[in-house]
């Protein structure tokens, strides 16, 4: 009996998390129309040194901190060599690199040869917002 109870309390603590976890994926942050996040350094196509400064641009809304909600805001997240976008419907995981404190910059060291790198905007907890605010993709090249 106890391992029966134990295994349907299991099954039911499942089912809540993941039913907390389709009601956050149903009403994502909002994001105003027109929002725009981009790359403003390096360049599509810019060919760097191994260690190379990232910036970050962001049009029609503003930063804040994981954890902080605030309307209009969110914080940035990396993908490098992504062949493709994470889950935009599910918090962000280890396939990016977070910026839960705000940064709008980074240095990254990458290997000689040719990487590609794109931006995604997450809400307070790390959710995309709807409609997605996500960079192009951008490619460059480090050198040896």
């Amino acid at each position: 009996m106890n391992k029966l109870w134990t295994r349907i309390l299991g099954t039911t603590a499942a089912l809540a998390v993941s039913s907390l976890l389709i009601a956050q994926q149903i009403e994502k942050t909002p994001a105003p129309e027109g929002a725009q996040l981009y790359i403003i350094s390096p360049q599509n196509g810019a060919v760097v040194p191994p260690t190379f400064p990232v910036v970050f641009g962001l049009k029609g809304m503003g930063v804040a901190p994981a954890g902080t909600q605030v309307g209009n805001t969110g914080h940035h997240h990396l993908l490098v060599d992504g062949a493709a976008l994470p889950d935009l419907n599910a918090p962000l995981g280890t396939a990016v690199t977070h910026f839960g404190a705000g940064q709008t910059e980074t240095t990254l060291t990458l290997a000689p040869g040719q990487h590609t790198l794109q931006l995604i905007l997450g809400d307070h907890l790390h959710i995309p917002h709807n409609p997605p605010v996500v960079s192009e993709q951008i490619t460059i090249t480090v050198r040896e």
